[in-house]
């Protein structure tokens, strides 16, 4: 299946989901009742399901381009980078077991990610030249 058949499928499956929960909690009228009493908000909306459907595709790209290893090396990345500046920002520090837990869970995904990019030896390049690897393939 097509990427933007995924994305569409999804999308349109979350908008149901959104509907029926909006009707099953009788929160439909008054949530279009805010959306035409504050018009502005509908502008909101449409940039946030423009960025978050341009993200998806992003997403997708890296994935498919870069691997999942990679993807989650940039979430972490994002990640930490938010959280710091959530520190420094809001002048919230972080207590000594936070930092503990920040990097182990930041310096493994890091490791593996590196660990994975350097180029692995193999053993076919120390065969004697002509023979096979695999005893079956050799006749």
């Amino acid at each position: 299946m097509e990427i933007h058949n995924q994305i569409f499928y999804t999308t349109v499956c979350s908008c149901l989901l959104s509907l029926s929960g909006l009707i099953l909690q009788n929160h439909l009228i008054p949530a279009v009742d805010f959306m035409f009493h504050h018009p502005d908000c509908f502008s909101d909306v449409l940039i946030l399901s423009s960025v978050a459907t341009a993200s998806q595709f992003f997403i997708s790209y890296t994935i498919r381009t870069f691997g999942a290893l990679t993807f989650a090396t940039i979430m972490t990345t994002r990640q930490l980078v938010s959280i710091l500046l959530s520190c420094i920002w809001f002048a919230h520090p972080l207590s000594w077991m936070q930092w503990v837990g920040a990097a182990i869970v930041f310096g493994a995904i890091y490791a593996k990610s590196f660990l994975r990019s350097k180029p692995q030896k193999t053993a076919v390049a120390s065969l004697p030249h002509g023979s096979s690897p695999n005893p079956a393939n050799s006749s």
